[in-house]
Protein backbone atom coordinates (compact mmCIF):
# COMPACT_ATOMS: atom_id res chain seq x y z
CA UNK A 1 0.00 0.00 0.00
CA UNK A 2 3.03 2.06 0.77
CA UNK A 3 4.34 1.81 -2.66
CA UNK A 4 1.05 2.64 -4.44
CA UNK A 5 0.97 5.84 -1.94
CA UNK A 6 4.14 7.14 -3.04
CA UNK A 7 3.55 6.54 -6.53
CA UNK A 8 0.04 8.24 -6.13
CA UNK A 9 1.44 11.41 -5.05
CA UNK A 10 4.37 11.14 -7.65
CA UNK A 11 1.86 11.43 -10.43
CA UNK A 12 -0.76 13.96 -8.91
CA UNK A 13 2.71 16.14 -8.85
CA UNK A 14 1.59 16.60 -4.84
CA UNK A 15 3.29 15.58 -2.10
CA UNK A 16 1.34 15.88 1.61
CA UNK A 17 2.55 17.59 4.41
CA UNK A 18 -0.25 16.19 6.02
CA UNK A 19 -0.10 12.74 5.11
CA UNK A 20 -3.92 11.98 7.24
CA UNK A 21 -5.43 14.52 4.53
CA UNK A 22 -4.04 11.13 2.13
CA UNK A 23 -5.28 9.04 4.18
CA UNK A 24 -8.82 10.15 4.84
CA UNK A 25 -9.11 10.93 1.25
CA UNK A 26 -8.40 7.25 0.12
CA UNK A 27 -10.71 5.94 3.40
CA UNK A 28 -14.18 4.40 2.17
CA UNK A 29 -17.09 4.37 4.32
CA UNK A 30 -17.07 0.62 4.83
CA UNK A 31 -13.30 0.35 6.03
CA UNK A 32 -14.03 3.00 9.06
CA UNK A 33 -13.90 6.46 10.32
CA UNK A 34 -12.86 9.04 9.75
CA UNK A 35 -13.50 8.44 5.96
CA UNK A 36 -13.68 10.12 2.76
CA UNK A 37 -17.55 11.11 3.04
CA UNK A 38 -16.79 14.85 3.57
CA UNK A 39 -14.36 15.11 1.76
CA UNK A 40 -16.62 13.97 -1.40
CA UNK A 41 -18.75 16.79 -0.67
CA UNK A 42 -16.14 19.27 -0.50
CA UNK A 43 -14.15 17.99 -3.23
CA UNK A 44 -17.48 18.13 -5.72
CA UNK A 45 -17.99 21.90 -5.04
CA UNK A 46 -14.21 22.73 -5.73
CA UNK A 47 -14.44 20.84 -9.00
CA UNK A 48 -17.37 22.16 -10.18
CA UNK A 49 -15.66 25.44 -9.77
CA UNK A 50 -12.55 24.84 -11.02
CA UNK A 51 -13.73 23.47 -14.33
CA UNK A 52 -15.86 26.16 -14.53
CA UNK A 53 -12.73 28.79 -14.22
CA UNK A 54 -10.82 26.68 -16.85
CA UNK A 55 -13.66 26.84 -19.61
CA UNK A 56 -14.33 30.03 -19.25
CA UNK A 57 -10.40 30.69 -20.27
CA UNK A 58 -10.40 27.87 -22.38
CA UNK A 59 -13.43 28.50 -24.77
CA UNK A 60 -13.76 32.54 -24.38
CA UNK A 61 -15.99 32.69 -26.98
CA UNK A 62 -18.61 30.13 -25.98
CA UNK A 63 -21.79 31.07 -24.13
CA UNK A 64 -23.27 30.29 -21.09
CA UNK A 65 -24.94 27.34 -21.92
CA UNK A 66 -22.51 25.87 -24.35
CA UNK A 67 -19.98 26.10 -21.07
CA UNK A 68 -22.74 24.11 -19.14
CA UNK A 69 -23.13 21.77 -21.64
CA UNK A 70 -19.18 20.79 -21.70
CA UNK A 71 -19.22 21.29 -18.06
CA UNK A 72 -21.93 18.57 -17.35
CA UNK A 73 -19.74 16.04 -19.91
CA UNK A 74 -16.55 16.60 -17.44
CA UNK A 75 -17.94 16.87 -14.01
CA UNK A 76 -19.80 13.42 -14.11
CA UNK A 77 -19.29 10.03 -13.03
CA UNK A 78 -17.33 8.60 -16.41
CA UNK A 79 -14.80 11.32 -16.22
CA UNK A 80 -13.77 10.83 -12.60
CA UNK A 81 -13.87 6.97 -13.62
CA UNK A 82 -11.07 8.09 -15.96
CA UNK A 83 -9.30 10.20 -14.10
CA UNK A 84 -8.83 7.66 -10.94
CA UNK A 85 -7.92 5.09 -13.90
CA UNK A 86 -5.29 7.65 -15.54
CA UNK A 87 -3.88 7.91 -11.70
CA UNK A 88 -3.97 3.78 -10.61
CA UNK A 89 -6.57 5.20 -7.64
CA UNK A 90 -7.77 1.98 -7.09
CA UNK A 91 -4.87 0.24 -5.08
CA UNK A 92 -4.66 3.02 -3.41
CA UNK A 93 -8.30 2.68 -1.50
CA UNK A 94 -8.88 1.91 2.30
CA UNK A 95 -12.07 -0.67 2.07
CA UNK A 96 -14.01 -3.15 4.17
CA UNK A 97 -13.50 -6.57 3.42
CA UNK A 98 -16.95 -6.94 2.41
CA UNK A 99 -16.14 -4.23 -0.50
CA UNK A 100 -12.82 -5.46 -1.47
CA UNK A 101 -14.20 -8.86 -2.08
CA UNK A 102 -17.03 -8.02 -4.52
CA UNK A 103 -14.42 -5.90 -6.40
CA UNK A 104 -14.81 -2.05 -4.76
CA UNK A 105 -11.88 -1.09 -6.17
CA UNK A 106 -13.12 -1.09 -9.73
CA UNK A 107 -16.58 0.25 -8.94
CA UNK A 108 -17.26 3.60 -11.06
CA UNK A 109 -18.98 4.79 -7.92
CA UNK A 110 -16.31 4.31 -5.43
CA UNK A 111 -13.39 5.23 -8.19
CA UNK A 112 -15.49 8.89 -8.34
CA UNK A 113 -15.94 9.73 -5.63
CA UNK A 114 -12.67 8.73 -4.15
CA UNK A 115 -11.18 11.39 -7.14
CA UNK A 116 -13.51 14.15 -5.71
CA UNK A 117 -11.89 13.31 -1.93
CA UNK A 118 -8.97 13.08 -2.93
CA UNK A 119 -9.61 16.88 -4.90
CA UNK A 120 -10.31 18.10 -1.20
CA UNK A 121 -7.70 16.78 0.63
CA UNK A 122 -5.47 18.84 -1.56
CA UNK A 123 -7.08 22.03 -1.24
CA UNK A 124 -7.22 21.18 2.42
CA UNK A 125 -3.55 20.53 2.26
CA UNK A 126 -2.10 23.33 0.09
CA UNK A 127 -5.13 25.46 -1.03
CA UNK A 128 -7.39 26.00 -3.67
CA UNK A 129 -4.96 27.05 -6.20
CA UNK A 130 -3.27 23.75 -5.83
CA UNK A 131 -6.50 21.93 -6.05
CA UNK A 132 -6.92 23.64 -9.08
CA UNK A 133 -4.03 23.37 -10.75
CA UNK A 134 -4.62 19.92 -10.27
CA UNK A 135 -7.67 19.63 -11.77
CA UNK A 136 -6.75 21.13 -14.85
CA UNK A 137 -3.79 18.87 -15.04
CA UNK A 138 -6.12 15.67 -14.47
CA UNK A 139 -8.82 16.85 -16.90
CA UNK A 140 -6.45 18.23 -20.01
CA UNK A 141 -6.67 14.63 -21.55
CA UNK A 142 -10.21 15.25 -21.41
CA UNK A 143 -10.59 19.06 -22.06
CA UNK A 144 -7.78 18.33 -25.35
CA UNK A 145 -10.39 16.07 -26.68
CA UNK A 146 -13.35 19.14 -26.28
CA UNK A 147 -14.91 19.92 -29.78
CA UNK A 148 -16.91 23.15 -28.92
CA UNK A 149 -18.85 23.33 -32.62
CA UNK A 150 -19.43 19.72 -32.08
CA UNK A 151 -23.36 19.02 -32.49
CA UNK A 152 -25.39 19.01 -29.08
CA UNK A 153 -26.02 16.20 -27.65
CA UNK A 154 -29.35 14.28 -27.85
CA UNK A 155 -31.52 15.29 -24.91
CA UNK A 156 -31.79 11.77 -23.14
CA UNK A 157 -27.81 11.98 -22.79
CA UNK A 158 -27.56 15.47 -21.82
CA UNK A 159 -30.48 14.76 -19.15
CA UNK A 160 -28.06 12.01 -17.79
CA UNK A 161 -24.93 13.71 -18.08
CA UNK A 162 -26.41 16.70 -16.21
CA UNK A 163 -27.95 14.45 -13.58
CA UNK A 164 -24.67 12.68 -12.88
CA UNK A 165 -22.58 15.86 -12.56
CA UNK A 166 -25.40 16.61 -10.00
CA UNK A 167 -24.87 13.06 -8.85
CA UNK A 168 -28.89 12.46 -8.99
CA UNK A 169 -30.10 8.59 -9.56
CA UNK A 170 -31.16 8.77 -13.70
CA UNK A 171 -34.20 9.22 -14.98
CA UNK A 172 -36.74 6.28 -15.25
CA UNK A 173 -38.96 6.24 -18.62
CA UNK A 174 -42.42 4.30 -18.92
CA UNK A 175 -45.05 4.10 -21.42
CA UNK A 176 -48.14 6.19 -20.50
CA UNK A 177 -50.34 5.12 -23.63
CA UNK A 178 -50.61 4.07 -27.82
CA UNK A 179 -53.01 6.35 -29.43
CA UNK A 180 -53.98 5.61 -32.93
CA UNK A 181 -53.98 3.61 -35.66
CA UNK A 182 -51.18 0.98 -36.53
CA UNK A 183 -49.79 3.28 -39.32
CA UNK A 184 -50.20 6.69 -37.43
CA UNK A 185 -49.32 5.66 -33.81
CA UNK A 186 -48.82 8.75 -31.60
CA UNK A 187 -46.32 6.87 -28.17
CA UNK A 188 -46.56 8.96 -24.68
CA UNK A 189 -43.84 8.10 -22.23
CA UNK A 190 -43.19 9.62 -18.86
CA UNK A 191 -39.82 10.60 -17.70
CA UNK A 192 -39.49 10.76 -13.87
CA UNK A 193 -37.08 11.83 -11.96
CA UNK A 194 -38.35 11.15 -7.97
CA UNK A 195 -35.47 13.38 -6.03
CA UNK A 196 -36.63 16.35 -7.79
CA UNK A 197 -40.35 15.70 -7.61
CA UNK A 198 -39.92 16.55 -11.64
CA UNK A 199 -42.32 14.37 -14.16
CA UNK A 200 -43.00 15.32 -17.92
CA UNK A 201 -45.09 13.57 -20.42
CA UNK A 202 -43.14 13.40 -24.04
CA UNK A 203 -45.33 12.27 -27.44
CA UNK A 204 -43.64 10.94 -30.79
CA UNK A 205 -43.90 8.73 -33.83
CA UNK A 206 -41.86 5.96 -32.03
CA UNK A 207 -41.09 5.28 -28.30
CA UNK A 208 -37.55 6.66 -29.09
CA UNK A 209 -38.93 10.12 -29.95
CA UNK A 210 -41.40 10.37 -27.01
CA UNK A 211 -38.44 9.49 -24.51
CA UNK A 212 -36.41 12.21 -26.37
CA UNK A 213 -39.51 14.55 -26.08
CA UNK A 214 -39.75 13.66 -22.36
CA UNK A 215 -36.07 14.37 -20.89
CA UNK A 216 -35.79 17.87 -23.71
CA UNK A 217 -39.04 18.68 -21.30
CA UNK A 218 -37.05 17.56 -17.95
CA UNK A 219 -34.40 19.65 -18.89
CA UNK A 220 -36.49 22.66 -20.15
CA UNK A 221 -37.79 21.86 -16.75
CA UNK A 222 -34.62 22.17 -14.88
CA UNK A 223 -33.84 25.23 -16.55
CA UNK A 224 -35.83 27.17 -15.22
CA UNK A 225 -35.91 25.70 -11.65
Amino acid sequence: MTEHIDTLQRTLGHVFTDRALLTQALTHSSFGQPNNERFEFLGDSILNCAISMTLFRYFPDLQEGDLSRIRASLVCQSALVRVASNLSLGPCLRLGEGELNSGGPRRPSILADATEALIAAVCLDAGFSAASELIERLFKPLLDNIDPAAPDKDPKTTLQEWLQGHKIALPSYSMVRIQGEAHAQEFEVACEIPKLSLRTLGRGASRRAAEQNAAELALAKLKNQ
